[in-house]
């Protein structure tokens, strides 16, 4: 049994890390450096870094974070925030990124995927999906959950998968930040549809909603930043009760 992989996400502004509620209302989390040693020393299994609000002028800055973080963990992370050329990628990775998230610049450019799959592999792509349930529909959201699309959630995933990517990272905006748990039933037709790994992102608050993400869900992988940032979780406690519910983890 492949073992479930628990993710702490850092969101990246102006160089640090900073959590909101529902997409909105941003505080200041810490280091990002510090943080993903603290984590990666406490036994996560990879790290996402998300720059919300990314731009041409700051990607230098986001490269000298990769740097740093590549030169203090080892454990694979994933960047995300801005990324939409094949160049984009490679200075990432050249930097020491081990995979890369996209989000906005999949949906408005699909080929974009099938490009980076194909140049980097499958297994360095993450398409990120933001979406949120409306009127029964999950509907994708773009630019940090701002912009509304018209296309559906399960459509885009299976596309998505066709078209190279290695991993869907999906969050629900409605759970974003509110602690009342994951998804988990949107999760678990993600896992139905589709055959690459699906990342679980939105509403962690206690112990229990990563039980039920990994068990009800049937999520891979567990996202979550402010229980973690805030250390209102430890990752340590938090593997032991997975251990405790029969859930295969790395300890």
């Amino acid at each position: 049994m492949l073992t479930k992989r628990i993710i702490p996400c850092l969101d990246i502004k102006n160089g640090r890390t900073v959590k909101g509620v529902n997409f909105v209302d941003l505080r200041d989390a810490g280091d990002p450096v510090e943080l993903a040693k603290i984590y990666s020393d406490e036994g996560a299994d990879e790290l996402v870094f998300l720059d919300i609000s990314a731009t041409e002028e700051r990607r230098s800055t986001l490269l000298d974070l990769v740097r740093k973080v590549a030169s203090t963990i080892n454990i694979p992370f994933t960047v995300g925030g801005g990324i939409s050329t094949v160049e984009d990628v490679e200075s990432l990775l050249h930097n020491g990124a081990d995979k890369v998230s996209i989000n906005s610049s999949a949906v408005k450019n699909p080929q974009l995927i099938n490009d980076l799959s194909n140049k980097f592999g499958s297994q360095c792509v993450v398409v990120a999906i933001d979406a949120k349930q409306i009127d029964g529909e999950w509907i994708v959201h773009l630019v940090g959950g701002k912009v509304p699309t018209e296309i559906r959630l399960f459509d885009w995933a299976k596309e998505v998968e066709q078209r190279g990517a290695g991993e869907i990272l999906f969050t629900s905006m409605n759970h974003d930040g509110t602690k009342n748990g994951f998804a988990n039933e949107a999760l678990a037709k993600l896992s139905e549809i589709v055959n690459i790994p699906i990342i679980a992102s939105g509403g962690a608050g206690n112990l229990k909603h990563f039980v039920d993400t990994f068990v009800e869900g049937k999520a891979d992988a567990a996202l979550a930043a402010s229980v973690f940032h805030f250390k209102e979780i430890e990752i340590k406690t938090l593997k032991k009760e997975l251990k405790k519910n029969n859930i295969e983890v790395r300890i």
